[in-house]
């Protein structure tokens, strides 16, 4: 299987998030997504999410992977990495109703097929998955919660996420019947 692989360094600043967004979103366009198609918004969001993550949980830099598996972005899984130099394990908060932050791992174990974290070096890296067809190849990408993006219906600079989510995809172990949050991995 062949596998592209691109990175991006990310600086520790909160501002760098933006420009990880923007660098991602022109990757994928390379890659031969369209811009404003389901599956480009919903890694963007993860993008932002793991970034703006790395950024302010840890205060260090961090290295943004993204990786097309299949040789095509028509085809497989499109996988995500961002890894940090803090070796403090990833912590899901569950936010109240009106807080402002605590929602980042809730919204990737909601897009996300897949998830999880692992030590790298003296840090960790957190990485998620998106596929881009159903599993039996089937259909195309459609994602598990609505996404729209900054600018569009109503958004301005932020992204609109509607929760709790429900599909009609297949139950696979990563995700339990009941609908509760899965446990975050450690591969």
């Amino acid at each position: 299987m062949q596998v592209l692989q691109v990175q991006l360094e990310v600086g520790a600043d909160p501002a760098e998030v933006g420009r990880a967004r923007r660098w991602a979103r022109s990757r994928l366009i390379g890659s031969g997504m369209n811009d404003d198609e389901p599956l480009a918004e919903t890694l963007i969001l993860l993008i932002s999410e793991l970034v703006t993550n790395a950024v302010v949980h840890t205060g260090c830099p961090a290295v943004l992977r993204m990786l097309f598996g299949s040789g095509a972005a028509e085809a497989g899984t499109v996988r995500v990495e961002v890894a940090d130099t803090s070796a403090r394990p990833p912590h899901p908060r569950h936010a109240q109703g009106g807080d402002t932050n605590g929602r980042g791992l809730e919204l990737v174990d909601g897009l996300a097929d897949r998830w999880g974290w692992q030590p790298e070096g003296s840090g960790k890296r957190i990485w998620c998955e998106v596929d881009r067809c159903e599993p039996d190849g089937s259909a195309e990408y459609e994602p598990s919660v609505a996404v729209r993006a900054p600018g569009r219906n109503g958004g301005i600079g932020r992204y609109a996420v509607e929760l709790p989510v429900t599909t009609g995809r297949p139950v696979d172990v990563d995700r339990p019947a009941d609908g509760s949050s899965k446990a975050v991995t450690q591969a």
